[in-house]
């Protein structure tokens, strides 16, 4: 096991640390740092397994012992990074939660623009626009890395990724898959500057979503969850398809109607 690193103990409510890293909370102070906060053991490994190691580490004095806290402890010290040793209660003013687990971790953000992506390194990728939700957010990585897409396409005024609930929604996925914020009239001529089709769940001239012609880049979009996609949207859409509603509700959440769509279109493409 790796030896431990030399940790800072903060014991004070009002020390500078704990208002930076808790201000990390609030999408201002986000944008204004350039990073992200994280909870949990699984969540900061699985960041440190995609090449994401945290800055600075936060301990509880109350922690359990693991071998994957002491590899994440030893990444952060070989990384240069800041490794703290706090209360409880501390550490729960810091996330926000009355009952925190054990560690939390300040990372940086990265690159999210289109330009950061290689389309054809995956068959599938989902798309969203307007999504304001972020469990809605982080509950589509999941889907994405559950189909092995190649990432998740935030189109226009999108929920924060980087934001607590959305990482902690994405179980670990923000840190797998491809992340990208874009504005539409960005998007729409990238997308064309190669190959990909765009597919899009509608009313307007659709076709069943199952047996549908899918072709590999396949671009999922969803709108938002109340006004679902804009009508000009849709029709730059190279497939429209539709999913049968046999109740009452005359549609679905966004983020399901988006597993739902992409799990055709990976079965479909791989069916060939």
């Amino acid at each position: 096991m790796p030896a431990p690193a030399e940790r800072r103990q903060i014991t004070g409510f009002s020390n500078p640390t704990v208002k930076f890293i808790r201000s990390l909370r609030e999408k201002k102070h986000r944008r204004r740092e350039g990073k992200l906060l994280a909870e949990g053991l699984r969540l900061l490994t699985d960041a440190r397994e995609a090449g994401h190691v945290p800055e600075m580490l936060v301990l509880s004095t109350q922690r359990d012992p693991h071998p994957l806290l002491a590899d994440l402890e030893a990444s952060v010290a070989a990384a240069g990074g800041e490794v703290i040793e706090t209360t409880p209660d501390i550490l729960s003013k810091i996330t926000g939660k009355s009952n925190p687990q054990g560690v939390a971790g300040v990372l940086a953000e990265w690159d999210t623009s289109l330009n950061a992506i290689d389309r054809t390194s995956a068959d599938i990728w989902l798309v969203a626009q307007a999504l304001r939700d972020p469990g809605n957010l982080g509950t589509m990585l999941r889907t994405g890395d559950a189909i092995g897409a190649g990432g998740l396409i935030l189109i226009d005024d999108c929920a924060d990724p980087f934001s607590v609930e959305a990482v902690r929604a994405s179980m670990g996925a923000v840190f797998t898959q491809g992340l990208v914020q874009a504005r539409w009239e960005d998007f729409l001529p990238w997308l064309r500057a190669g190959e990909g089709q765009l597919v899009a769940a509608s009313l307007r001239d659709a076709v069943p979503y199952r047996g549908a012609p899918y072709a590999s880049p396949c671009f999922v979009m969803v709108g938002n969850e109340s006004q679902g996609l804009p009508e000009p949207y849709e029709a730059e859409c190279d497939l429209r398809v539709t999913m049968p509603m046999k109740g009452r509700a005359d549609s679905l959440n966004a983020a399901v109607a988006a597993a739902v769509l992409g799990y055709e279109v990976l079965d479909s493409l791989e069916r060939g």
